[in-house]
């Protein structure tokens, strides 16, 4: 990954910790994909997609969070779960606008599919 990249994924996983949120992972990876970040908000599995563009040349960050990325999160977070336990998980984006000063949007149930 690109420094820009784990520079956003770092401050993103500390927005989340400060809001409350006890990440459990990060850059879970198995043959279906990654998980940027895991975390636990109560009884709830949050799975994170951090997203940062640093030109939107090419669409936004929060654009490029469809079809086959979207699939893959979905089959990879079916697997976490499946050592996990039976417990609720949504899935959430960070969109970084910026990384200094930060700047950025957190879409709770991004993929609307909270109940994987």
């Amino acid at each position: 990954m690109n420094p820009a990249g784990l520079e956003a994924e770092e401050k993103c996983a500390a927005y989340l910790a400060r809001a409350g949120l006890d990440i459990v992972a990060r850059n879970w990876r198995c043959r279906l994909g990654e998980l940027d970040l895991v975390a636990r908000e109560g009884d709830t599995l949050v799975f994170v997609e951090v997203r940062y563009r640093r030109s939107e040349r090419y669409g936004g960050a929060g654009e490029s969070i469809a079809g086959r990325k979207r699939a893959r999160l979905l089959a990879a977070a079916k697997l976490y779960l499946s050592g996990a336990g039976d417990r609720p998980c949504r899935f959430d984006a960070m969109i970084v606008k910026s990384l200094a000063p930060l700047e950025l949007e957190w879409v709770r149930d991004a993929i609307g599919d909270g109940g994987t």
